[in-house]
């Protein structure tokens, strides 16, 4: 492996040809081209700006570190490559949700009691974390599940009945990109492209391919965020275009709780 590209090397080889195959073959079937790709591009840089400053504590934590010859540039404590997988991560998972179609003609109203219980459901997920950071075994997944639960919070809040009658294209959007970053962080793993701690990690891992549980709920989870907001961001522009007035009386009754 050439000095100091490794993880540029990784991008060219396992995302970016992936990327650019599903912008190819793609169908538009969850909305229009347009708002596919805005959404995707808002979810990109969310994802950077969100994830930035949990992924540098980790480091420096040394919940993971990265080979001699794996790092060309860093910012802070991560790497260039870091932070473009931010960015590549939900265009993947954009491009390939695409293909599922959604229906969206359900009112954007929900009851306030259904909005409590999206947080309630996220609300869960931040205490298991918190629980698990009461060990140095439980800092990756503590700390993930922690850093994960205000985007649940949000997404479930806007619209969990909505995403639960769309679970099909929802399954199917998450489960195959999750599959595959799987399958190659396992690889990169293997040939030493990063490293992740046995101290700052519980010891479980996928069964028959040996990637850290941690990892693998994180390229769940971050897959499933980028396809929940993708489908939202589609129900919401549709139900805003299907209003031919949009004044005071339409936009409650298209926002307001029952």
């Amino acid at each position: 492996m050439t000095a100091g590209v490794g993880y540029l090397v990784f991008h060219a080889v396992a995302i970016v040809p992936v990327i650019a195959a599903l912008a190819v073959v793609t169908r538009y079937r969850l909305g229009s081209r347009r708002d596919v790709l805005t959404g995707t591009l808002v979810l990109a840089g969310l994802a950077l700006l969100y994830t930035t400053p949990w992924d540098n504590y980790l480091i420096t934590r040394g919940v993971w570190w990265y080979g001699d010859d794996a790092v060309a540039i860093t910012f802070g404590a991560a790497p260039l490559g870091e932070y473009l997988f931010f960015v590549l991560q939900p265009l993947l998972v954009g491009l390939w949700a695409a293909r599922f179609r959604v229906e969206t003609t359900r009112p954007l109203s929900i009851s306030l009691p259904e909005r409590a219980l999206g947080l309630a459901g996220a609300g869960v997920v931040a205490a298991a974390g918190l629980v698990l950071l009461g060990a140095d075994s439980g800092l990756y997944l503590g700390s993930l599940l922690v850093w994960s639960a205000p985007i649940l919070a949000i997404q479930w809040a806007f619209g969990w009945p909505f995403l639960v009658a769309q679970w099909r294209p929802l399954l199917a959007g998450t489960l195959v990109p999750t599959l595959y970053l799987w399958v190659v962080d396992r690889i990169a793993i293997g040939v030493g492209l990063w490293t992740i701690s046995e101290r700052y990690t519980t010891g479980f891992a996928v069964p028959l391919l040996g990637l850290p549980i941690e990892e693998a709920v994180f390229f769940l989870l971050t897959s499933l965020f980028v396809v929940q907001g993708l489908v939202l961001y589609v129900w919401l522009v549709d139900q805003l275009r299907a209003v031919e007035r949009p004044d005071r009386q339409s936009l409650t009754a298209l926002f307001g709780g029952r």
